[in-house]
């Protein structure tokens, strides 16, 4: 089974298609599936536009009435994947946004690097179409911020919000660890949870992907120079994790990098 995992805040004009596309690349990559998406306290159409997509789609809705933010609902929602798998060894989560940053065509190819025996496979972003100079410097730059502080080798976008786990690196990592698991703000709990759940993994590895910025329905709610803060801020905090061996196959060793998947 794989957990489609999309956090969503105020996204009634893209979560609709967004789920249709994830149904249309699993029409044409036949694998058992369950669409998980949680719905932080939005007070625009999203949970109307949900609604109507549980009657025809595998689809589990969580709502906020009140906002938790980013970190909080991914913790919740691959929380929810770990307690439904009864076979973690085997099932995995995708982790991707609401927004249409993340193309659903590049998702084939993270299943097939988690199917060839990789534990977490990182979707590493080549920025297009963001109009924003700032927001594109920022972006690009984040996982710089984060240098010294979180480390995966072979990884250099630490602050992708795309990748998929396989479940027992998750369910792990969750037993192991506080909770919440992230205490991060922002682009910095992504690198947190690929620190945290590559302790557990034994091949940590890359695909290329494109982030669009250019697909939104809606303006941007990043601000460049508070989320840019919000990173350097977050270094206090991942710094207390304990150091990590990292014994398992490199992303590099894997041969990190493939080829852009056909949009």
């Amino acid at each position: 089974m794989i957990y489609v995992c999309i956090p969503s805040y105020n996204e009634a004009p893209t979560i609709g298609l967004l789920l249709w596309k994830i149904r249309q690349v699993f029409a044409g990559f036949p694998r058992e599936y369950q669409l998980l998406v949680l719905d932080d306290g939005s007070d625009d159409l999203t949970h109307e536009v949900l609604e109507r997509y549980t009657r025809v789609l595998p689809l589990t809705v969580v709502r906020h009435q009140e906002r938790t933010g980013y970190a909080a609902s991914i913790e919740e929602l691959l929380r929810l994947a770990v307690n439904r798998t009864d076979r973690p060894k085997r099932d995995s989560a995708i982790l991707m946004h609401a927004d249409f940053a993340h193309g659903p065509h590049f998702i084939p190819d993270l299943v097939r690097r988690i199917e060839s025996g990789a534990d977490i496979v990182i979707a590493q972003a080549r920025l297009q179409g963001e109009p924003s100079r700032t927001r594109r410097l920022v972006r690009r730059f984040a996982p710089v911020l984060l240098r010294g502080v979180v480390s995966l080798p072979g990884v250099t976008d630490v602050v992708s919000g795309f990748a998929i786990f396989r479940l027992v690196t998750l369910r792990n990592a969750f037993r192991g660890g506080p909770a919440p698991l992230l205490t991060a703000q922002s682009w910095a709990a992504n690198a947190e949870l690929y620190e945290r759940a590559a302790r557990h993994a034994r091949r940590v590895e890359t695909i290329t992907s494109i982030e669009r910025g250019d697909l939104r329905q809606r303006g941007t709610r990043i601000n460049p120079w508070d989320t840019a803060l919000a990173v350097w801020r977050s270094r206090g905090s991942l710094r207390q994790l304990a150091p990590r061996p990292f014994n398992g196959r490199t992303a590099t060793e894997a041969g990190r990098q493939a080829e852009v998947a056909p949009s």
